[in-house]
């Protein structure tokens, strides 16, 4: 119990029938307040090693720079006082009315909870509670910066023991096929019953990116590079609505990162395991069309997650292509600036931009297919890859490449490929490429924003790739949640 209390609960025991010298009780009383702060002060919790961990970790992440979620930033103390759109991180002695409490303390199926991916543990919680109570020291000299996050344990054991599982029901003999025996195959998905195809893509080596004197050349797209890629197969389509759809609209509860709240793992398997989007809070498919067309404003981590959700059912292992993979199935042994040579008066034949499109996607597999007969490569949507997307690329390639991958490191920017329904011509060619960026969740109304839906993107799809050597569990676990837990 605080000193002062304690005093004052001796003053009513003594009836204030004794009579005490005023500077005496001035004295004791100072005394006491003394006493009172140096207690407090070695009692306290302490910002640097309790405090900052937790905010660099759960929320610096989302709130700083100038596209701060709900623009509350968290970098120093200034700006989490000064707080956003509603209201202020921090009112020192007053958790109940600081964002930065109230929203580590609501449900978990929240869409406003901090972090996005999952509750803070409850003693974090107590402590972020008992620190703003407490005056929420921080000393002003100390700027706050983004942490690595550590991936929290959900109900649902979305994590590398789930990848080992359906890494044991994956058909590990697919690399025993030769190349020359590899060919397109129709594929259905068990739990819907919708049919897609894959073409076999030959493995070999092919020139990479641009040439200088490429009309509308970008400075991204060179120097080029000789790059050897391994045979794979490749999504004839772009992935519809038909295919993605089940996966995005369950009938299941979900938390933030997509884990069902009634996991149970005697009852449910491997698929009810994965993480799942979360409700949308509007029609993805912004009235464009649903059946036959293709699926769009997914965030690369929700791809990735579709990926393997349709690995656990198939027994085949599906991922996205890496950067190197889509161009070199996009050029199909051409060189030209796009698959059917450099005239992009042909365009019209072969894909969907904004000349020819009435402003909307259009259904897969309308225009004519390149060499290797993939369809809208060239339009329609733009396609996710696995890499995070570096302007100087090729300068790292150093000439000669076997399958390169930039493994990312943070979230933005991640590569993208292939023009859109909404570009220009010279946006739709074989060697052009752009970074993701966190503005295509500008209109997202949630705080924090969605880690399943880029709701500005409504021009972005994704198209699937499956191996031909089937890899280890733990590259696996890489491509499938490279996007986990980063926002």
């Amino acid at each position: 119990m605080p000193l002062l209390v304690l005093f004052s609960n001796w003053l009513k025991s003594r009836h204030m029938n004794t009579r005490f010298n005023s500077v005496s009780v001035v004295t004791l009383l100072a005394a006491m307040l003394t006493l009172n702060h140096f207690a407090a002060a070695n009692s306290g919790v302490d910002f640097r090693t309790q405090i900052q961990p937790i905010i660099e970790t759960a929320c610096v992440s989302c709130h700083s720079g100038d596209e701060a979620d709900g623009e509350l930033r968290l970098e120093t103390l200034k700006t989490a006082m000064t707080g956003g759109s509603s209201g202020a991180a921090i009112v020192p002695g007053k958790p109940d009315e600081s964002l930065l409490y109230t929203y580590i303390t609501l449900p978990a199926d929240d869409d406003l909870i901090m972090p996005p991916d999952g509750p803070l543990e409850k003693a974090q919680i107590e402590l972020v509670k008992q620190w703003i109570a407490q005056g929420a020291e921080w000393p002003s000299e100390v700027t706050l910066n983004a942490r690595e996050v550590v991936p929290q344990k959900s109900e649902s054991p979305d994590n590398r023991e789930l990848v080992r599982k359906i890494w044991t029901t994956i058909d590990k003999h697919s690399g025993e096929t030769s190349e020359s025996d590899m060919k397109a195959y129709q594929e259905q998905i068990p739990k819907t019953g919708v049919e897609f195809w894959m073409e076999a893509i030959p493995g070999g080596k092919f020139i990479m990116g641009s040439p200088p004197d490429e009309p509308l050349r970008e400075a991204n797209e060179g120097p080029q590079s000789e790059v050897t890629i391994s045979p794979f197969w490749m999504g004839r389509h772009e992935v519809t609505w038909d295919e993605y759809e089940p996966f995005m609209i369950t009938k299941v509860d979900r938390h933030k990162n997509g884990a069902r709240t009634d996991y149970d793992p005697v009852k449910h398997g491997l698929v009810d395991a994965i993480s799942q989007p979360t409700a949308p809070y509007i029609e993805m498919s912004f009235g464009m069309g649903q059946s036959g067309y293709p699926a769009i404003s997914m965030t690369q981590h929700a791809a990735s997650k579709y990926c393997e959700w349709l690995s656990a059912q198939t027994g085949h292992f599906y991922r996205l292509p890496t950067e190197a993979e889509w161009e070199y199935a996009c050029r199909a042994g051409s060189t030209t600036a796009y698959s059917f040579g450099d005239d992009p008066q042909k365009l019209d034949q072969y894909g969907w931009y904004y000349d020819n499109s009435n402003e909307k996607y259009q259904k897969v597999g309308q225009k004519k297919p390149n060499a290797w007969s993939l369809y809208d490569m060239h339009g329609n949507v733009s396609e996710w890859t696995i890499d995070q997307y570096l302007p100087d690329y090729f300068e790292r390639l150093e000439g000669n490449a076997e399958n390169p991958l930039v493994r990312p490191k943070t979230l933005y920017p991640r590569t993208v490929r292939g023009g859109s329904w909404y570009d220009d011509p010279e946006h739709l060619r074989s060697a052009y490429r752009f970074g993701s960026d966190p503005a295509w969740k500008q209109q997202d109304p949630q705080l924090p924003k969605s880690i399943w839906y880029h709701t500005d993107a409504r021009w972005l799809g994704f198209r699937i790739v499956r191996p031909l050597k089937t890899p280890s569990a733990e590259e696996m676990e890489f491509y499938w949640n490279s996007a986990t837990n980063k926002r």
